[in-house]
């Protein structure tokens, strides 16, 4: 059968379209569909919003309405009104975790930046394995959180750990690492600054390579020393890579669980009993769900204040 007069032959391309079209179901009074690009897009993330209200939207909403009641899993909510905020505002425990976790913060932040930076500044160097060695750093940012706290009770244990041992060999005095209010908080910020610092070291380090040699090579001429160049050149460059650091790095603090549940149970005399420990017993151990949900939702408030503040301060003091 002879073609019609004018037709031509489909190149290989628009056959592919066509294939393409009839495999979504475009063909005829529906091409207008694909021919839109914002109804494609809202097909496309429609998943994507289908994960975020189911497993954010709904939880928060959840949360919200638990704060107005009594619930202990068992029995039917009952509305309690604002007995629950009443509750956190006169609740000094709660506030008591906070200042722990404050205070972890303190220990937690600076200590991991200055460590994360040293050794990153090594890994920027041109030495001799290299790659062995960014491996090494970043190995214990993979090993389980709980794998690390059961290592650390070992080294941190006041009469059979291992790092007591090699003090009292030396002939110093036992440290009692988790046993002193004084001194576990402190240790479980060093533990947590080993735990996640590989991962900061990472950071830096491309930040670092992706500042230019000729910002170094103009400083280099004018006759700036080695400080010189570290803070004028080196650390404003770095700015955004701070900042990001910084806010990680509260973030994960602020979530300081599986450490002193762990260790030490909040313990000794509550001086480790971080905020979220105290979220999970109220919720999980007493059962005051509707409690544990205003605790939640006060806690999450304090955290998005102080990043907001953190940004804010962090970048006008580097720049």
């Amino acid at each position: 059968m002879s073609e019609p007069v004018g037709h031509r032959p489909q190149t290989r391309r628009e056959k592919s379209i066509s294939a393409l079209k009839r495999a979504l179901g475009t063909s005829g009074g529906s091409r207008r569909a694909v021919s839109d690009p914002g109804r494609m897009g809202y097909v496309f993330s429609a998943p994507y919003f289908f994960h975020l209200a189911l497993f954010f939207g709904y939880p928060l909403l959840f949360a919200l309405i638990l704060v107005f009641h009594r619930w202990d899993i068992v029995t039917p909510m009952e509305f309690i009104g604002l007995r629950n905020i009443s509750r956190l505002l006169q609740d000094d425990l709660f506030f008591r975790a906070i200042r722990n976790t404050g205070f972890f913060l303190v220990i937690h932040i600076p200590l991991q930046i200055i460590v994360a930076l040293f050794f990153a500044e090594l890994l920027n160097a041109k030495l001799k394995g290299r790659s062995f060695f960014r491996t090494v750093y970043f190995l214990p940012v993979v090993v389980s959180g709980v794998v690390v706290a059961i290592l650390f009770q070992q080294l941190f244990a006041f009469e059979t750990g291992y790092i007591n041992g090699v003090i009292s060999a030396l002939g110093g005095d036992r440290v009692p690492w988790l046993v002193s209010p004084a001194w576990a908080m402190p240790s479980i910020a060093l533990m947590a600054t080993w735990k996640n610092v590989g991962f900061y070291v990472i950071l830096f380090l491309t930040g670092l390579q992706n500042i230019p040699d000729s910002m170094y090579e103009v400083a280099y001429l004018e006759g700036a020393t080695t400080w010189q160049r570290w803070t004028q050149v080196t650390l404003p460059l770095l700015n955004p890579m701070l900042v990001t650091v910084v806010v990680l790095s509260t973030i994960g603090g602020f979530s300081l669980f599986i450490e002193p549940y762990l260790l030490t149970g909040g313990g000794p005399l509550s001086s480790t009993l971080s905020a979220l420990l105290y979220i999970y017993n109220q919720a999980f151990y007493f059962n005051h769900m509707g409690y544990a949900a205003a605790l939640g939702i006060f806690f999450a408030l304090i955290i998005f204040v102080v990043v907001l503040l953190q940004r804010r301060f962090v970048e006008e003091d580097i720049y």
